[in-house]
């Protein structure tokens, strides 16, 4: 992976926090599109929370309210956090069915948040984004026939404590991303 990626989310992530201090948004009914993406430090009290066995309607869209568990959410709302979505990019990729959140206290400026992705990827697609992101130097591995690249830990800002920092999961017609692999375990969205 290039140096580089690191420090253009390092850098994204303090632009979105400090633009969200510039001007309090009000309440909005759905999650306003934001345009960068950032990482930050997970909260070690939300990846602790329960998995939910309640699952959205199969006609409900994905929110950055329904692809993580119902216990996530809870957990990040009562520590005040909203969330703000953005399109989901692998890369240079643009996965069209698929959204990105960040979750944290837009009213502060702060370096703590979480991300939250998911999408749905055709065969070109996937195939396009894992080839870039082993290019870039992520790192592949496997778990049956699911395939996760994670970004080299040398250059991670944040990481799990299996040491592994932002992570893509990709699945049959799917994609899952989280600040952490061990992150990708709260996002429960079934497309």
């Amino acid at each position: 992976m290039s140096p580089r990626t690191p420090l253009a989310f390092s850098v994204l992530a303090a632009t979105l926090l400090l633009a969200s201090c510039a001007s309090p948004d009000p309440a909005p009914t759905t999650p306003p599109p934001a345009s960068s993406s950032a990482s930050a430090e997970p909260s070690t009290a939300v990846t602790t929370a329960p998995v939910d066995d309640e699952t959205p309607a199969a006609d409900a869209d994905p929110t950055c309210e329904t692809i993580i568990t119902k216990g996530t959410v809870e957990a990040l709302t009562s520590q005040g956090w909203t969330s703000r979505q953005q399109e989901l990019r692998i890369g240079d990729t643009l996965v069209e069915e698929g959204l990105m959140c960040m979750w944290a206290d837009f009213s502060t400026p702060s370096d703590h948040g979480q991300m939250y992705g998911w999408g749905t990827v055709d065969e070109r697609t996937s195939e396009t984004a894992q080839s870039n992101l082993q290019r870039d130097g992520w790192l592949r591995s496997t778990e049956g026939d699911l395939v996760y690249f994670t970004e080299d830990p040398d250059y991670a800002i944040a990481t799990d404590e299996d040491g592994f920092g932002m992570t893509y999961e990709f699945g049959d017609g799917w994609v899952k991303f989280a600040d952490t692999k061990q992150g990708l375990l709260l996002i429960d969205w079934k497309g």
